[in-house]
């Protein structure tokens, strides 16, 4: 059999993949995640008290878009790792654009409190549980991404785990800012990047081993 009687071969058992695809897969485990993660919420640590009114609040909502944005560049970064060959292009603008905003953010509430304040601004009250919770909630949505991953070709198996369980960590983030009471932006750039770590290290740890194809 020579190459073009083997590739026709191939070819014979090609299924079409419908367009966008990948793009629905993340779409379904992006809900799913966040489902998980608000059931979760509900069912561990409960609404912060006075959530209706604190709606009102620009910084609680400032939660929700930081950790909303950071979900969406995760999405356009792993829709290009879960594809063979494709660059990561602009994707990584728009993953890293919120993280910078967020530390910048960061940075000038300290630089103009005072000294004696900046280090309860970086602790708040909740820092030696907030990573932990975050990660906690975040394993319905890691689940989910690696389903949503299971289905595609990533090369890249480190990189694509870990964009996963960054991915898992934003939504993680997003439903524990109903409960979190925290609102200094010091303390969001701490800990809760440092509960996003986790599952994004948990994520790179188990790329290889999940993601194979």
């Amino acid at each position: 059999m020579n190459t073009d009687e083997w590739i026709n071969l191939l070819a014979r058992d090609a299924v079409e993949i419908p367009k966008h695809s990948i793009e629905r897969r993340f779409a379904v485990a992006a809900l799913a995640g966040l489902g998980g993660g608000l059931v979760l919420v509900l069912a561990l640590f409960g609404l912060r008290p006075g959530l209706m009114q604190d709606l009102a609040l620009p910084m609680l909502w400032g939660k929700f878009i930081f950790a909303a944005m950071l979900a969406g560049g995760c999405v356009a970064v792993l829709r290009r790792l879960a594809r063979p060959g494709m660059g990561l292009a602009h994707s990584l603008v728009l993953l890293a654009l919120p993280l910078l905003v967020l530390w910048g953010t960061a940075v000038i509430t300290l630089v103009r409190a005072e000294p004696a304040e900046r280090l309860p601004l970086i602790l708040g009250s909740t820092w030696r549980t907030c990573p932990f919770n975050i990660a906690a909630l975040s394993v319905p949505a890691l689940v989910a991404s690696f389903w949503a991953l299971r289905g595609a070709a990533p090369t890249r198996l480190a990189w694509t785990g870990a964009a996963g369980g960054l991915l898992a960590g934003a939504l993680g983030a997003l439903a524990y800012a109903l409960h979190c009471p925290e609102m200094a932006t010091p303390f969001l750039a701490v800990w809760y990047i440092a509960g996003m770590a986790l599952p994004t290290a948990l994520g790179a740890l188990l790329g290889p081993r999940l993601l194979r194809w």
